[in-house]
């Protein structure tokens, strides 16, 4: 049966799509069965496994609005891994469900039906706390938070943890923090410094042993639709993301 993660936080621009697939294609080079779940409307982690989100004929919105299967709109990508992939057509979602029933749990019926067939289900949520985030969270057995190691992360902290209690209390009482990932890691500053020893104040036994640096392969990777892995398996973002899917595998 797959653990299902979900990465999120409602800040954007703190490495969670990055996280995605990266963490995705690691583990898939490891051996697990993986399916990326793009629940973004901006379908960066579509992009970001060589997929072309403008010409998609099915993706995640026909899944979530019952018209379509998961296993119709599943992609193979020669990356180890399977993607359930997303177009633009997904930011109607959120209206088009407001008045829907179950309209927190599409998501969760969904991938419930493919739970016998990955190791690992990886979403990628948006940054916002909206009905496709609730969806995300609910669907999940644990969260993985992404948190740059920059000032205003940690003005953040208590926002993440709030939602993540109420979705814990209100959708998803199974919902655990799966791991607290530190990104953007800059070790030439002394800021990135204190915001590790913060956040590790906070969440503890929690926080990944592993940090993301700033790399230049790491950000050029998506623009050729790789994942770093693939891009330059000895750079120093694929060697940390490798690091990384062994402390999740090594965490259960």
């Amino acid at each position: 049966m797959a653990k299902i993660i979900a990465i999120a936080n409602q800040k954007g621009g703190v490495g969670k799509t990055t996280t995605a697939v990266n963490l995705s294609a690691c583990l898939g080079k490891l051996g697990k069965r993986v399916l990326l779940v793009d629940f973004d409307p901006q379908g960066n982690a579509t992009t970001g496994c060589g997929l072309d989100k403008t010409s998609l004929e099915k993706s995640v919105y026909q899944v979530i609005m019952r018209e379509l299967t998961l296993k119709d709109v599943v992609q193979h990508t020669e990356y180890q891994i399977d993607v359930l992939p997303a177009s633009i057509d997904l930011a109607g979602a959120e209206v088009e469900l407001a008045t829907s029933e179950e309209r927190e749990t599409r998501l969760k019926d969904a991938l419930d039906t493919a739970r016998g067939d990955y190791d690992y289900i990886i979403i990628d949520c948006p940054p916002s706390l909206g009905l496709l985030s609730l969806n995300s969270l609910a669907a999940a057995d644990g969260i993985l938070v992404p948190i740059q190691c920059e000032f205003y992360a940690l003005e953040g902290l208590s926002q993440i943890v709030d939602t993540i209690d109420l979705v814990h209390e209100e959708i998803n009482p199974d919902l655990q923090i799966a791991g607290v990932l530190l990104t953007m890691f800059d070790p030439r500053t002394n800021l990135s410094a204190q915001v590790v020893e913060e956040v590790k104040k906070f969440f503890e036994d929690k926080v990944f042993d592993t940090i993301i640096p700033r790399t230049v392969r790491l950000s050029e990777a998506p623009s050729y639709g790789m994942p770093v892995i693939a891009y330059d398996s000895s750079a120093k973002g694929a060697k940390v993301y490798m690091e990384l899917a062994e402390e999740v595998l090594r965490r259960g």
